[in-house]
């Protein structure tokens, strides 16, 4: 199975996931993503997922200036962010849960 075929449908999910202790910027989201072990997600994915749940208005965005280089543009989950995320976050786990059960090997009578 072709694991990136699976993050497009969850991608939202993960953003906002990353996003809910801590603010971040596109690079940094990218970054968390990967190191959380979704290797496969590609930086325009990334970018285009914060644009849309921005324009959802799931997202607050920020600037902060750097000294090293371009201002940053950071993203924070607001309100309805958060509510998507519990929402979210519950049909996810009810698939899981739904897919774990498919997929355990039963007794063969």
């Amino acid at each position: 199975m072709d694991a990136t075929q699976l993050l497009k449908g969850v991608l939202d999910l993960a953003v906002l996931a990353v996003l809910r202790d801590e603010d971040g910027y596109g690079y940094d989201i990218l970054r968390r993503l990967r190191a959380a072990g979704l290797e496969e997600v590609g930086d325009a994915s990334v970018y285009g997922t914060l644009r849309r749940l921005f324009n959802n208005g799931l997202l607050n965005s920020y600037v902060v200036p750097s000294d090293e280089g371009p201002h940053r543009k950071y993203y924070a989950l607001n309100e309805a962010g958060r509510a998507e995320l519990q929402s979210s976050g519950k049909v996810w786990h009810g698939f899981a849960s739904i897919m774990e059960d498919l997929l355990r090997e039963r007794g063969k009578a």
